[in-house]
């Protein structure tokens, strides 16, 4: 680290969890963060304010009107533009020392095996239950660690998954109809959850609570301190409060855990 690095990082540098050694380990970390948009624009910029050094951007969407609102990386000057374009400008803009790689292109199971690869740690912050499948089996292929967070309306669940272990193709299939059902029958058809929008309909404050707690997440994952070597899952309800124990426990039941 030069100078100007140890004034930008010095809050860290005097957390003993962090400190000069575990600052090196962020800033020679790759980060890969799947989808742009509501979750993966904020959690981006946590990343890069923190000095992950190199992250890697996929998204094949442009900036919208309609995202300004939440989607944190982006403003209206931009508007039209690869959603990963303007995010990497926001980043650089933080923090000019980052290494910051885009794709524009709908992320695939081939592409994700071979970004995964290269990653430290996975953020899935995708709009999609094919993408979230798809990146959930390169990381167990890859033994890289996965942080995933998902927002709709007020409610948000955050997951980090360091187990390497892979539910079968129909297990998935059955979790991700009966996980859309439970999110849709409560809300009716104005909040349909489908394949293309799932995630999306979320608020600032929800994302940012999921973004939070998904950056320390993946910093933990970063950093080699995974605190435990089971699933982790955070949710969050709609007046913006973490669940109960008991509550998460209920949460976890649903994914079969």
């Amino acid at each position: 680290m030069n100078d100007d690095d140890l004034l930008r990082y010095s809050r860290h540098l005097l957390l003993d969890e962090i400190g000069i050694e575990g600052q090196d380990r962020l800033l020679a970390a790759r980060a890969l963060v799947i989808g742009a948009g509501g979750l993966g624009s904020p959690a981006a910029m946590f990343l890069g304010s923190a000095g992950v050094g190199r992250i890697t951007l996929v998204d094949d969407d442009t900036v919208d009107l309609t995202n300004l609102q939440r989607q944190l990386a982006h403003t209206h000057a931009r508007i039209g533009q690869p959603k990963v374009a303007s995010a990497r400008e926001a980043l650089l803009a933080l923090n000019p020392t980052l290494d910051v790689r885009t794709l524009r292109q709908r992320a695939d199971a081939a592409l994700l095996a071979a970004l995964v690869a290269e990653a430290d740690v996975a953020l899935d912050c995708s709009d999609n239950f094919a993408t979230r499948q798809a990146l959930n089996a390169a990381c167990v292929a890859a033994g890289v660690p996965l942080v995933a967070g998902a927002a709709i309306a007020f409610d948000g669940q955050v997951q980090a998954d360091n187990l390497f272990a892979i539910r079968t193709e129909d297990e998935d299939v059955r979790l991700a109809d009966r996980l859309a059902e439970q999110i849709d029958a409560p809300r009716g058809a104005g909040h349909r959850i489908d394949d293309r929008r799932v995630g999306d309909k979320n608020v600032v404050g929800i994302a940012r609570q999921v973004d939070d707690h998904r950056f320390v997440e993946a910093e933990l994952d970063a950093l080699g301190g995974c605190r435990c070597s089971d699933l982790r899952v955070l949710c969050l309800d709609n007046a913006l409060h973490i669940r109960s124990d008991e509550q998460q426990a209920e949460c976890r039941s649903h994914d079969g855990r």
